[in-house]
């Protein structure tokens, strides 16, 4: 069996596509994805499960109906199940996100910016 790393910065030049999560790794039923970005996503929710935020490169936000938080390179947040967000950065910002597999990106909102699930790099 061939053991081998994984490179964020490997993975993340593999594609330029804005806001399609690709697949890296699975833990159990988790999926960490990786993620570029630029502008402003949908409103939505995931009611079923938390969704993770961790920083590898840039600057973000997410948006909540009542707030607001800023999560800048090497920092993460999680959001929790049912609660309602918006990402935005302002230049592109490269993130992991860390979900269980056959979670929708857009969530509730679905819509032109729902990704195709399961791409792997």
């Amino acid at each position: 069996m061939k053991y081998s790393a994984i490179n964020f910065n490997d993975k993340l030049e593999q594609f330029s596509e804005q806001f399609s999560p690709k697949n890296i790794a699975r833990l159990n039923d988790y999926l960490f994805k990786l993620v570029k970005f630029q502008g402003d996503f949908v409103w939505h929710t995931h009611d079923d499960t938390d969704e993770a935020f961790i920083v590898l490169d840039g600057d973000m936000r997410i948006d909540f109906r009542d707030g607001s938080v800023d999560i800048h390179t090497g920092e993460m947040f999680v959001v929790e199940k049912g609660v309602e967000h918006k990402p935005f950065a302002e230049k592109e910002c490269r993130i992991m996100l860390v979900e269980p597999g056959g979670v929708k990106n857009t969530g509730d909102a679905g819509g032109e910016l729902t990704a195709e699930e399961d791409i792997w790099i």
